[in-house]
C-alpha cells in the first residue's frame, strides 16, 4: 500500500505540519471529542493557495489531496481502547489493508509508540511564533475538553464534519461551521474568537496565553494563505510570495512565555 499510494504521500508532506498532544488518559474521548473544533486548525494554519503556480481559490490545497488516501477524514467512532485495538485494528490489520497506524491518515490519529495524538489537519507555517501558537492553543482545548465543559462527543456530530472542514479549506477563517448539535451557523473567526475565550482559564494555567493572543490576531488578520495572496496580487507574480514567504521565515520570532 505504501508503494500504491507514493504519488500521493509526496504532495501531501510537501506543506504539513503536524501537532501532537501528550495523553495519558482518555485516548480515544480525545481523539473524536476536538472533531468540532478541528477546521479552526485548517481555517487559521491555512497556506499554500497555489498549486504548480496557480491560485486554486482554496485556502488549505494540500488537504484535497488527502482525501485520496483510502483511510482518511475521521476514525471509526469507538471510545474504548480495547474495541478499537481487537474490534477494529485487528480487523484491518489482518485484511492486510494495513500493517501499522502509519497506514492511517485520519484526521487525528493516536499514536501509541509516543503517547500522543496527532492533528494532521495544519499546513506547514511561515513562522514558527504561529506553529507554536497552534501547539498551544490545542494543548489548551485538551485540558478544556477533557474537564468536560461540553457534552461528549457523539457519532452525530460527523454528519456535518465533512461540510464545515471543506469550508475551512475553500473559505479558511471567512467559511462557515455548522454546529454539529445546535446546527447554527457562524463564521469560523467568529467561533474561534468565542472559544478562545471560553479556554483563556486553562491557557493561563498552562502559561500559554502569548498563544492565544497570537491566534486571537490571526483569527482577526487571516491566515498565511491570506498574506501571500495579498502579495501576489501586490506584487503581479508569483515570485512575489515566494520571496515574502521566505522572509517570513527568516525573520520569525519564538513567542516568549511566562518563566
Amino acid at each position: 500500500m505504501r508503494w500504491s499510494l507514493e504519488h500521493f504521500i509526496k504532495d501531501e508532506v510537501a506543506s504539513e505540519s503536524q501537532l501532537h498532544r501528550a495523553i495519558q488518559v482518555s485516548y480515544l474521548f480525545l481523539m473524536h471529542a476536538p472533531n468540532r473544533y478541528v477546521p479552526h486548525f485548517i481555517a487559521l494554519s491555512a497556506m499554500p493557495p497555489f498549486v504548480q503556480g496557480n491560485d486554486t481559490f482554496l485556502n488549505s490545497a494540500r488537504l484535497s489531496s488527502v482525501f485520496a488516501f483510502p483511510l482518511s477524514g475521521w476514525a471509526l467512532f469507538l471510545l474504548r481502547w480495547a474495541d478499537f485495538e481487537h474490534r477494529y485494528f485487528a480487523k484491518m490489520e489482518f485484511t492486510g489493508v494495513v500493517k501499522g497506524m502509519k497506514d492511517f491518515y485520519w484526521d487525528i490519529r493516536p499514536k501509541p509508540e509516543y503517547g500522543t495524538l496527532e492533528l494532521r489537519v495544519c499546513d506547514t507555517q511561515l513562522a514558527v511564533e504561529r506553529a507554536a501558537a497552534l501547539a498551544c492553543y490545542l494543548q489548551a482545548l485538551c485540558k478544556y475538553l477533557l474537564e468536560r465543559h461540553e457534552p461528549d462527543p457523539a457519532e452525530d456530530e460527523y454528519v456535518v464534519y465533512n461540510y464545515n472542514r471543506l469550508q475551512a479549506c475553500r473559505f479558511g477563517l471567512d467559511g462557515t461551521l455548522v454546529h454539529p448539535k445546535s446546527y447554527e451557523q457562524i463564521t469560523f473567526c467568529e467561533n474561534i474568537l468565542t472559544r478562545i475565550r471560553r479556554i483563556q482559564p486553562h491557557a493561563d494555567a498552562l502559561d500559554c496565553a502569548p498563544a492565544l493572543e497570537h491566534i486571537y490576531r490571526t483569527a482577526h488578520e487571516g491566515s498565511d494563505a491570506s498574506y501571500l495572496r495579498r502579495e501576489h496580487v501586490e506584487r503581479g507574480s508569483l515570485e512575489g510570495p515566494v520571496d515574502s514567504a521566505l522572509h517570513q521565515f527568516r525573520d520569525s520570532k519564538p513567542l516568549h512565555f511566562p518563566a
